[in-house]
Order: structure tokens, then sequence, then C-alpha cells
């Protein structure tokens, strides 16, 4: 059921961050699910890596789940301090960096249906991670609107549906673990 959860909300912050860089959400406001988000993700993380029954793949989960808890609280503290970005933008190229191995670990270790789409969900994070970098880090703001599409897409394929799939048990046989 955790992962259910993580996912059902960072499909809603992803969705809603997309929308943001679309300019249909003001500043203030988007880090109230940055905010919200990033510490349902941290109470996750933190009973994966120090709960009953933690162990490596639950450390590994969490670690991983850790680099999505900073980036909603670095943009919602982005958001009320009025930075300009760039710290962030360079943090964003550290996990897209991050997710190749992952993404590579993943991708040789396909068995089910439930590992193509954990595959798939690496890769596209990656990606939305390095636009990120480009747009904060190196300016390259022409980018925003795609970004901003890509993040609500993603926010739907890799979190929302199926986190709400896995919340009413309609995906049996997939892990109920975090990431």
């Amino acid at each position: 059921m955790l992962l259910g959860l993580t996912l059902f909300w960072v499909g809603a912050v992803l969705f809603l961050n997309g929308i943001w860089l679309l300019g249909k959400i003001g500043d203030s406001e988007i880090a109230v699910i940055d905010v919200f988000v990033g510490f349902v993700t941290l109470a996750v993380s933190l009973y994966l890596a120090f709960g009953p029954g933690a162990d490596a793949d639950t450390i590994r989960a969490a670690a991983l789940t850790l680099l999505f808890t900073f980036t909603y609280f670095w943009v919602a503290w982005n958001r009320w301090n009025k930075a300009d970005g760039r710290g962030l933008g360079w943090f964003c190229l550290f996990v897209a960096v991050t997710c190749v191995p992952v993404f590579l670990q993943s991708l040789f270790a396909i068995q089910t249906t439930w590992d193509v789409w954990w595959t798939i969900n690496w890769a596209s994070w990656g990606v939305l991670w390095f636009l990120f970098f480009l747009i904060l880090a190196l300016g390259r703001t022409e980018l925003t609107r795609t970004t901003g599409l890509i993040c609500s897409a993603q926010g739907i394929y890799t979190g929302w549906i199926p986190g709400y799939l896995l919340l009413i048990g309609a995906m049996p046989g997939f892990p109920m673990t975090a990431a």
C-alpha cells in the first residue's frame, strides 16, 4: 500500500507542477502541494529506511524516494524565497544522472509487466529531471512549456493512475512497497 500512496501523491504533484510551469498556478500557491507531498514521501522513506522489516531493498527504495522528497521541498522553498532555481537545477542534474543506473538496472532485470512499467518510469523521470536542469541551471527557458506538458503527462502515467489502481487493489501481483 505504501507504493500506491506514494505514487498517487507523486502523480498529483507532478501533474500540478506541470500545470504551474504552464502558468496556470501561481508561484506561492504551488508550494502547498510540494510541501505536502514532500512530507508524505519523507514519512514513507523514513518508515522504509528505519521501520520494522527495514532491509537493503527498503533502504534503497527510501534513498531513491528521497530524491523526489528533496526536489519537492526545494521547489517550495524557491517559491517562498524567490530564488532563481539554479541550485535546484544542478541538483536535478545529479538526480537525472542517478536515474541512468537505476534505469539500466531495471532494464536488465525485466521479468514482468510491472518491471517494464517501472523501467519506463525511471527513464521518464530521468528525462524530466534533466529538463529541469536545462531550464533552471542553464537558463533554457524555451523548454519550459514542453517541460510543463511532459511533467503533467508523467504525473498521470507514472503516478496518479497506477497509484490509484494500487490503492483500490486493482493491480494484484504488483509490489505494494514504495520505490
